[in-house]
């Protein structure tokens, strides 16, 4: 295949697949990464030996593919380690870059997934994030840094760290230290994709970066970006949910809308052209009236599918006109997993229409095995839960705190346990504030509604009601 042609090839051109670059060609073997009729990036085989091919195709591949070399001779002449680039070049039809495969190399990223279960800020996690800012400030000792500044950018190979993606390098003058407001705004992306830090947690980490790069770090404006940052990539995240990007498979016409988690678009396309059949086939837990809640399977893997029904005409007309529940649950499901507060990850959203007015809709999320609260503590209220299960549910309602998020319906049983931790059900009332004021009045409701479930003279309605955040 040429450049030419790759450039139409999609988001997913079958592999093996042989690339001719002028005289020479790579057979790409593995995709990691791809935007279509922009970028590919995949593993490969070139002149007998495994490398990283990026393959630039577009309006701007030229510019893109320059950026990536002036990047790579910034890193190479500040001496921060980074994969050899083998070859480059570039024709009329596209540009490309073949750079050494480090074998064994894993992302940061990828270690501090596998550490996520562990309380914030272990001592792996504390060893981990220094590693990666020994680097950051060893960049900006060198007048460098990446505008594209996470943990995936850094591959470990042993007790080497190489820094990829030289394409999002950006100098100042080389060799000159950036200024201390350069420092903190670029330092605000790295900490804005990490769970918040508390002031000590950070001043730890600094001490890393510090140490290659000793420029004064003001905590407060460092906290002001970084905030901005993280309010910036939340509506950024929420518009995918909503549109075709790499994570999500969008679609709408006049029949509906239905947007997919990509990963899972090929293994749910049975349920997705037939969600009724499935639900019909499952174990139902509620049916009648405005909702269906059904356990389904689908290749041997357990997942939950919940229809909102329409009940009548009346109901039809009050919800036609406005986006519906399912829809509202996925965007909220989807925030709730970007803030980091556990929810059954929500994998599909299909909204039927006719001339422009809803119909039903499903939402399907994994499956959550885990018991309600009801479940798991005494009913009566009489005999008090494990200590760390009362203190996951004090986390859980902390969070939401901390993020101004109401629930809108906090009965037990929509607070599932899950893996290690409290996290929550039934979106369909999910709401993030602005204003305080109404913040506090609705987190009060949820606090309210959710010691209901036991009696109010019991001992763990009261220890509860010792434990729990209020809004204040």
């Amino acid at each position: 295949m040429s450049l030419a042609l790759l450039r139409k090839a999609g988001r997913n051109p079958a592999l093996p697949m042989s690339v001719s670059l002028d005289d020479q060609s790579v057979l790409l073997e593995q995709w990691l990464r791809v935007l279509p009729g922009k970028r590919y990036v995949a593993r490969a085989q070139w002149q007998g030996q495994t490398v990283l091919a990026k393959l630039l195709v577009g309006d701007k591949a030229a510019r893109d593919a320059q950026q990536e070399r002036d990047g790579f001779a910034a890193l190479q002449q500040a001496g921060v380690a980074t994969p050899e680039l083998l070859t480059s070049g570039q024709s009329e039809h596209g540009a490309w870059l073949l750079y050494q495969f480090i074998e064994l190399g894993q992302s940061l990223g990828t270690r501090w997934q596998a550490l996520a279960a562990q309380p914030l800020l272990s001592a792996e996690q504390a060893t981990l994030l220094q590693q990666a800012l020994a680097c950051i400030g060893q960049l900006h000792a060198q007048g460098l840094w990446q505008e594209d500044l996470h943990l995936d950018n850094l591959l470990a190979d042993g007790a080497q760290l190489y820094l990829i993606d030289a394409g999002g390098i950006r100098q100042q003058t080389l060799g000159q230290p950036l200024s201390a407001a350069q420092c903190q705004a670029n330092l605000a992306v790295f900490f804005a994709q990490l769970p918040a830090l508390s002031d000590d947690q950070l001043e730890l980490l600094l001490v890393s970066y510090m140490a290659h790069n000793p420029q004064a770090i003001a905590l407060d404006a460092l906290r002001e970006a970084e905030h901005k940052l993280r309010q910036w990539r939340l509506r950024d995240y929420l518009k995918k949910c909503a549109r075709d990007c790499s994570l999500f498979a969008f679609s709408k016409s006049a029949a509906g809308i239905q947007a997919v988690r990509r990963e899972w678009l090929a293994p749910l396309a049975p349920l997705l052209a037939e969600p009724d059949r499935f639900i019909d086939a499952g174990h139902i837990y509620k049916t009648g009236g405005a909702a269906t809640v059904a356990r389904v399977e689908v290749d041997g893997r357990p997942l939950l599918v919940k229809r909102y029904n329409i009940k009548n005409t009346a109901h039809w007309l009050k919800r036609c006109w406005r986006p519906s529940r399912a829809w509202h649950s996925w965007i909220e499901g989807n925030r709730l997993l970007h803030l980091g507060i556990a929810t059954p990850t929500p994998l599909a959203v299909i909204e039927r229409r006719s001339w422009g007015l809803r119909r039903s809709a499903y939402l399907i999320t994994e499956y959550c095995p885990g018991g309600d609260i009801i479940a798991r503590f005494d009913p009566a209220g009489q005999q008090l839960p494990p200590d760390d299960e009362l203190a996951a549910l004090a986390q859980l309602l902390t969070q939401m705190k901390a993020k101004r998020l109401s629930h809108g319906d906090l009965k037990g049983h929509n607070v599932f346990w899950m893996a290690s931790g409290f996290g929550l059900i039934d979106l369909d009332a999910m709401q993030q504030h602005r204003c305080q004021r109404r913040f506090a009045k609705a987190f009060a409701r949820d606090r309210a509604r959710l010691l209901r479930n036991w009696p109010s003279d019991s001992p763990l309605h009261k220890q509860l009601d010792h434990v729990l955040p209020t809004a204040d």
